[in-house]
Protein backbone atom coordinates (compact mmCIF):
# COMPACT_ATOMS: atom_id res chain seq x y z
CA UNK A 1 0.00 0.00 0.00
CA UNK A 2 1.43 3.10 -1.19
CA UNK A 3 0.31 6.85 0.76
CA UNK A 4 -1.23 9.32 -1.69
CA UNK A 5 -1.69 12.94 -0.83
CA UNK A 6 -5.05 14.77 -2.76
CA UNK A 7 -3.98 18.30 -2.98
CA UNK A 8 -6.90 19.68 -3.13
CA UNK A 9 -10.00 18.55 -2.70
CA UNK A 10 -12.27 19.49 -5.69
CA UNK A 11 -14.04 18.59 -8.62
CA UNK A 12 -11.28 16.48 -9.82
CA UNK A 13 -9.07 15.73 -6.30
CA UNK A 14 -12.54 14.45 -4.51
CA UNK A 15 -12.86 11.88 -7.50
CA UNK A 16 -9.31 11.05 -7.30
CA UNK A 17 -9.84 10.51 -3.65
CA UNK A 18 -12.29 8.02 -3.97
CA UNK A 19 -10.62 6.30 -6.88
CA UNK A 20 -7.70 5.70 -5.06
CA UNK A 21 -10.46 4.51 -1.80
CA UNK A 22 -11.33 1.79 -4.01
CA UNK A 23 -7.74 0.32 -4.92
CA UNK A 24 -6.28 -2.14 -2.94
CA UNK A 25 -2.95 -1.31 -3.83
CA UNK A 26 -2.62 2.49 -2.36
CA UNK A 27 -4.21 4.36 0.33
CA UNK A 28 -5.56 8.29 0.82
CA UNK A 29 -3.88 9.31 3.96
CA UNK A 30 -5.05 12.66 3.65
CA UNK A 31 -6.42 15.80 1.67
CA UNK A 32 -6.55 19.46 1.50
CA UNK A 33 -8.00 22.31 1.37
CA UNK A 34 -8.21 26.47 1.62
CA UNK A 35 -11.05 27.44 3.02
CA UNK A 36 -13.57 25.50 5.10
CA UNK A 37 -16.43 25.00 2.78
CA UNK A 38 -19.52 21.87 2.29
CA UNK A 39 -16.69 19.52 0.42
CA UNK A 40 -14.00 19.95 3.99
CA UNK A 41 -17.30 19.03 5.63
CA UNK A 42 -17.77 16.53 3.50
CA UNK A 43 -14.39 15.36 3.18
CA UNK A 44 -14.10 14.90 6.93
CA UNK A 45 -17.46 12.89 7.18
CA UNK A 46 -16.57 10.37 4.47
CA UNK A 47 -13.33 9.95 6.82
CA UNK A 48 -10.62 11.86 5.51
CA UNK A 49 -7.99 13.44 7.10
CA UNK A 50 -8.29 16.56 6.30
CA UNK A 51 -5.02 19.21 5.99
CA UNK A 52 -5.01 22.73 5.29
CA UNK A 53 -3.29 23.43 1.43
CA UNK A 54 -1.59 26.84 2.74
CA UNK A 55 0.89 26.14 5.37
CA UNK A 56 -0.35 29.10 7.74
CA UNK A 57 -1.66 29.09 11.48
CA UNK A 58 -4.16 31.39 10.84
CA UNK A 59 -5.93 29.23 7.70
CA UNK A 60 -5.91 26.68 10.15
CA UNK A 61 -7.57 28.65 12.89
CA UNK A 62 -10.58 29.41 10.17
CA UNK A 63 -11.49 25.81 9.87
CA UNK A 64 -11.15 25.47 13.68
CA UNK A 65 -13.78 28.18 14.07
CA UNK A 66 -15.84 26.47 11.29
CA UNK A 67 -15.91 23.79 13.45
CA UNK A 68 -14.63 21.84 10.78
CA UNK A 69 -11.44 19.18 12.35
CA UNK A 70 -8.29 19.42 10.72
CA UNK A 71 -4.93 17.54 11.05
CA UNK A 72 -2.49 20.88 10.74
CA UNK A 73 -1.26 22.02 7.36
CA UNK A 74 -0.03 19.95 3.87
CA UNK A 75 3.59 20.64 5.71
CA UNK A 76 2.55 18.20 8.66
CA UNK A 77 2.21 15.57 6.06
CA UNK A 78 4.10 15.53 3.00
CA UNK A 79 6.84 13.90 4.18
CA UNK A 80 4.99 10.88 4.83
CA UNK A 81 3.53 10.49 1.52
CA UNK A 82 4.84 8.53 -1.55
CA UNK A 83 2.96 10.56 -4.38
CA UNK A 84 0.58 13.56 -4.40
CA UNK A 85 -1.64 14.27 -7.02
CA UNK A 86 -2.45 17.76 -6.84
CA UNK A 87 -6.08 18.52 -7.95
CA UNK A 88 -5.49 22.63 -7.46
CA UNK A 89 -6.96 25.46 -10.07
CA UNK A 90 -4.77 26.06 -12.73
CA UNK A 91 -1.30 27.87 -12.26
CA UNK A 92 -1.44 26.69 -8.72
CA UNK A 93 -0.41 23.53 -9.51
CA UNK A 94 2.63 24.89 -10.87
CA UNK A 95 3.61 27.13 -7.55
CA UNK A 96 2.92 23.72 -5.56
CA UNK A 97 5.55 22.00 -7.53
CA UNK A 98 7.99 24.54 -7.41
CA UNK A 99 7.31 25.62 -3.21
CA UNK A 100 6.56 22.41 -1.34
CA UNK A 101 6.76 18.96 -4.17
CA UNK A 102 10.09 19.43 -5.07
CA UNK A 103 11.88 21.03 -2.23
CA UNK A 104 10.68 18.23 -0.02
CA UNK A 105 11.31 15.56 -2.94
CA UNK A 106 7.86 13.93 -3.18
CA UNK A 107 6.36 13.11 -6.42
CA UNK A 108 3.75 14.57 -7.65
CA UNK A 109 1.00 14.10 -10.43
CA UNK A 110 -0.21 17.71 -12.03
CA UNK A 111 -3.74 17.94 -14.13
CA UNK A 112 -4.20 19.37 -17.36
CA UNK A 113 -3.91 23.02 -16.73
CA UNK A 114 -0.51 22.93 -16.36
CA UNK A 115 1.80 23.45 -19.21
CA UNK A 116 3.67 20.40 -20.46
CA UNK A 117 6.77 22.15 -20.27
CA UNK A 118 6.36 22.62 -16.39
CA UNK A 119 7.18 18.29 -16.15
CA UNK A 120 9.41 15.77 -16.57
CA UNK A 121 6.23 14.08 -19.02
CA UNK A 122 2.78 14.07 -20.01
CA UNK A 123 0.47 10.79 -19.50
CA UNK A 124 -1.76 9.35 -21.16
CA UNK A 125 -2.19 5.16 -19.72
CA UNK A 126 -2.71 3.86 -23.36
CA UNK A 127 -0.27 5.83 -24.84
CA UNK A 128 2.73 7.23 -22.37
CA UNK A 129 2.06 4.82 -19.17
CA UNK A 130 5.85 3.15 -19.86
CA UNK A 131 7.67 6.62 -20.84
CA UNK A 132 6.47 8.23 -17.39
CA UNK A 133 7.44 4.42 -15.54
CA UNK A 134 9.49 5.68 -12.44
CA UNK A 135 9.60 9.92 -13.04
CA UNK A 136 9.20 12.10 -10.52
CA UNK A 137 6.96 14.58 -11.82
CA UNK A 138 4.41 14.35 -14.32
CA UNK A 139 1.39 15.47 -15.71
CA UNK A 140 -1.68 14.02 -16.61
CA UNK A 141 -3.06 15.88 -19.59
CA UNK A 142 -6.59 17.67 -20.01
CA UNK A 143 -10.00 15.89 -20.44
CA UNK A 144 -9.84 16.78 -24.36
CA UNK A 145 -6.47 15.61 -24.91
CA UNK A 146 -7.31 12.74 -22.92
CA UNK A 147 -10.65 11.78 -25.40
CA UNK A 148 -8.36 12.45 -28.12
CA UNK A 149 -5.53 10.40 -26.83
CA UNK A 150 -7.76 7.31 -26.61
CA UNK A 151 -9.60 7.82 -29.64
CA UNK A 152 -6.21 8.04 -31.73
CA UNK A 153 -5.08 4.81 -29.72
CA UNK A 154 -7.97 2.97 -31.66
CA UNK A 155 -8.07 4.44 -34.69
CA UNK A 156 -3.76 3.88 -34.37
CA UNK A 157 -4.30 0.25 -33.56
CA UNK A 158 -5.61 -0.47 -37.23
CA UNK A 159 -4.61 2.33 -39.14
CA UNK A 160 -1.73 4.81 -40.54
CA UNK A 161 -2.24 8.36 -39.54
CA UNK A 162 -1.49 10.82 -42.08
CA UNK A 163 -3.68 14.03 -40.75
CA UNK A 164 -6.42 14.27 -38.16
CA UNK A 165 -8.38 17.48 -38.15
CA UNK A 166 -10.49 18.13 -34.73
CA UNK A 167 -13.41 20.28 -33.92
CA UNK A 168 -13.79 20.75 -29.92
CA UNK A 169 -17.31 22.00 -29.13
CA UNK A 170 -16.40 23.06 -25.40
CA UNK A 171 -18.77 23.16 -22.45
CA UNK A 172 -18.45 26.76 -21.01
CA UNK A 173 -17.78 25.35 -17.28
CA UNK A 174 -18.84 22.89 -14.93
CA UNK A 175 -22.25 22.09 -13.17
CA UNK A 176 -21.07 23.84 -10.09
CA UNK A 177 -18.99 26.75 -11.60
CA UNK A 178 -21.98 29.55 -11.31
CA UNK A 179 -18.93 31.90 -11.73
CA UNK A 180 -18.68 32.09 -15.21
CA UNK A 181 -22.29 32.02 -16.09
CA UNK A 182 -25.28 32.78 -17.34
CA UNK A 183 -23.76 32.99 -20.73
CA UNK A 184 -25.62 33.00 -24.22
CA UNK A 185 -23.06 33.07 -26.83
CA UNK A 186 -20.84 30.49 -28.88
CA UNK A 187 -16.89 31.65 -28.36
CA UNK A 188 -14.15 30.67 -30.08
CA UNK A 189 -11.37 29.61 -27.64
CA UNK A 190 -8.94 30.24 -28.85
CA UNK A 191 -10.01 32.49 -32.27
CA UNK A 192 -6.64 30.96 -33.71
CA UNK A 193 -6.41 28.29 -35.84
CA UNK A 194 -5.09 25.64 -35.11
CA UNK A 195 -5.42 25.58 -31.53
CA UNK A 196 -3.45 24.51 -28.26
CA UNK A 197 -5.68 20.64 -28.46
CA UNK A 198 -3.07 19.32 -31.06
CA UNK A 199 0.19 20.29 -29.18
CA UNK A 200 -1.34 18.59 -25.95
CA UNK A 201 -2.07 15.33 -27.68
CA UNK A 202 1.85 15.53 -28.94
CA UNK A 203 3.46 16.01 -25.83
CA UNK A 204 1.92 12.58 -25.14
CA UNK A 205 2.40 11.29 -28.33
CA UNK A 206 4.99 12.71 -30.25
CA UNK A 207 5.36 10.88 -33.53
CA UNK A 208 1.84 12.99 -34.02
CA UNK A 209 3.83 15.97 -34.85
CA UNK A 210 2.69 17.77 -37.93
CA UNK A 211 -0.55 15.37 -38.35
CA UNK A 212 -2.86 16.89 -35.55
CA UNK A 213 -4.76 20.07 -36.43
CA UNK A 214 -7.50 21.53 -33.90
CA UNK A 215 -10.31 24.38 -33.62
CA UNK A 216 -12.31 24.60 -30.52
CA UNK A 217 -15.16 26.81 -29.40
CA UNK A 218 -17.56 27.15 -26.48
CA UNK A 219 -21.15 26.47 -25.77
CA UNK A 220 -23.47 27.38 -23.15
CA UNK A 221 -23.52 24.06 -21.37
CA UNK A 222 -21.65 22.10 -18.68
CA UNK A 223 -22.25 18.70 -19.22
CA UNK A 224 -19.98 17.31 -21.90
CA UNK A 225 -17.57 18.20 -24.23
CA UNK A 226 -18.20 17.48 -28.07
CA UNK A 227 -15.72 16.38 -30.40
CA UNK A 228 -15.86 15.60 -34.32
CA UNK A 229 -13.36 13.76 -36.20
CA UNK A 230 -12.11 13.91 -39.42
CA UNK A 231 -8.57 11.25 -39.86
CA UNK A 232 -6.68 10.68 -42.92
CA UNK A 233 -5.11 7.39 -43.03
CA UNK A 234 -2.68 6.24 -45.39
CA UNK A 235 -3.97 2.55 -45.53
CA UNK A 236 -7.63 0.83 -46.43
CA UNK A 237 -9.66 0.87 -43.15
CA UNK A 238 -13.78 -0.34 -42.71
CA UNK A 239 -15.86 0.96 -40.56
CA UNK A 240 -16.08 -1.75 -39.44
CA UNK A 241 -12.12 -2.44 -38.61
CA UNK A 242 -12.78 0.95 -36.53
CA UNK A 243 -16.22 -0.14 -34.66
CA UNK A 244 -13.96 -3.01 -33.50
CA UNK A 245 -10.72 -1.59 -32.63
CA UNK A 246 -13.05 0.60 -30.46
CA UNK A 247 -14.73 -2.19 -28.90
CA UNK A 248 -11.48 -3.47 -28.07
CA UNK A 249 -9.98 -0.39 -26.85
CA UNK A 250 -10.07 0.07 -22.86
CA UNK A 251 -12.31 3.49 -21.83
CA UNK A 252 -14.29 4.04 -24.68
CA UNK A 253 -17.88 2.96 -24.86
CA UNK A 254 -20.28 3.10 -28.01
CA UNK A 255 -23.81 4.49 -27.73
CA UNK A 256 -26.27 4.25 -30.59
CA UNK A 257 -28.58 7.94 -31.81
CA UNK A 258 -31.33 5.23 -32.30
CA UNK A 259 -31.43 4.07 -28.81
CA UNK A 260 -32.46 7.61 -27.58
CA UNK A 261 -28.67 8.68 -27.14
CA UNK A 262 -29.69 12.16 -28.98
CA UNK A 263 -27.52 14.12 -27.22
CA UNK A 264 -25.21 14.55 -24.12
CA UNK A 265 -28.25 15.01 -22.08
CA UNK A 266 -28.76 11.30 -22.63
CA UNK A 267 -25.46 10.21 -21.66
CA UNK A 268 -25.70 12.10 -18.66
CA UNK A 269 -29.07 10.29 -17.60
CA UNK A 270 -26.93 6.67 -18.52
CA UNK A 271 -24.70 7.65 -15.84
CA UNK A 272 -27.42 8.26 -13.41
CA UNK A 273 -29.08 5.43 -14.51
CA UNK A 274 -25.96 3.34 -13.92
CA UNK A 275 -26.04 4.64 -10.16
CA UNK A 276 -22.55 5.80 -11.05
CA UNK A 277 -21.35 8.28 -8.05
CA UNK A 278 -22.24 11.67 -9.29
CA UNK A 279 -22.86 10.49 -12.56
CA UNK A 280 -19.46 10.07 -13.72
CA UNK A 281 -18.69 8.67 -17.34
CA UNK A 282 -15.20 7.79 -17.13
CA UNK A 283 -15.62 6.09 -20.35
CA UNK A 284 -15.19 8.08 -23.59
CA UNK A 285 -18.06 8.00 -25.55
CA UNK A 286 -18.64 7.37 -29.11
CA UNK A 287 -21.74 7.51 -31.25
CA UNK A 288 -21.86 4.40 -33.47
CA UNK A 289 -23.49 5.96 -36.22
CA UNK A 290 -20.97 8.88 -36.69
CA UNK A 291 -18.45 6.02 -37.72
CA UNK A 292 -17.66 6.34 -41.35
CA UNK A 293 -15.25 5.68 -44.02
CA UNK A 294 -14.72 7.25 -46.86
CA UNK A 295 -11.74 7.65 -49.54
CA UNK A 296 -9.76 6.50 -46.20
CA UNK A 297 -10.60 9.63 -44.28
CA UNK A 298 -12.13 8.89 -41.18
CA UNK A 299 -15.35 10.58 -39.50
CA UNK A 300 -16.67 9.97 -36.07
CA UNK A 301 -18.25 12.11 -33.19
CA UNK A 302 -17.68 11.81 -29.42
CA UNK A 303 -18.20 13.09 -26.05
CA UNK A 304 -16.20 13.77 -23.08
CA UNK A 305 -17.24 13.73 -19.71
CA UNK A 306 -14.86 16.78 -18.82
CA UNK A 307 -15.23 15.98 -14.74
CA UNK A 308 -14.18 12.62 -14.82
CA UNK A 309 -12.70 11.17 -17.46
CA UNK A 310 -9.09 11.54 -16.54
CA UNK A 311 -9.66 10.11 -13.06
CA UNK A 312 -8.75 6.45 -14.00
CA UNK A 313 -5.67 7.78 -15.38
CA UNK A 314 -4.38 9.34 -12.46
CA UNK A 315 -4.91 6.13 -10.84
CA UNK A 316 -2.66 4.36 -13.51
CA UNK A 317 0.05 7.38 -13.21
CA UNK A 318 0.49 6.75 -9.58
CA UNK A 319 1.10 3.02 -10.64
CA UNK A 320 3.26 3.92 -13.37
CA UNK A 321 5.31 6.76 -11.16
CA UNK A 322 5.38 4.14 -7.83
CA UNK A 323 6.30 1.30 -10.42
CA UNK A 324 3.30 -0.68 -8.86
CA UNK A 325 2.65 -2.60 -12.17
CA UNK A 326 5.00 -2.85 -15.05
CA UNK A 327 2.42 -3.93 -17.76
CA UNK A 328 0.11 -0.46 -18.71
CA UNK A 329 -3.07 -3.38 -19.53
CA UNK A 330 -2.64 -5.43 -16.15
CA UNK A 331 -2.66 -1.38 -14.48
CA UNK A 332 -5.70 -0.55 -16.70
CA UNK A 333 -7.86 -3.57 -16.30
CA UNK A 334 -7.45 -3.51 -12.28
CA UNK A 335 -8.03 0.45 -12.07
CA UNK A 336 -11.50 -0.22 -14.47
CA UNK A 337 -12.51 -3.10 -12.46
CA UNK A 338 -11.99 -1.47 -9.36
CA UNK A 339 -13.72 1.49 -10.41
CA UNK A 340 -16.84 -0.31 -12.54
CA UNK A 341 -15.90 0.95 -15.45
CA UNK A 342 -15.83 -0.54 -19.36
Amino acid sequence: MVNVLINGYGSIGKRVADAVSMQDDMKVVGVTKTKPDFEARLAVEKGYKLFVAIPDKERVKLFEDAGIPVEGTILDIIEDVDIVVDGAPKKIGKQNLENIYKPHKVKAILQGGEKAKDVEDNFNALWSYDRCYGKDYVRVVSCNTTGLCRILYAINSVADIKKARVVLVRRAADPNDDKRGPINAIVPNPVTVPSHHGPDVVSVVPEFEGKIVTSAVIVPTTLMHQHTLMVEVKNNVSRDDILESIEKTPRIITVKYEDGFTSTAQIIEYGRDLGRLRYDINELVVWEESVNVVDNEIFLMQAVHQESIVIPENIDCIRSMLQLEEDKFKSIEKTNKAMGIK
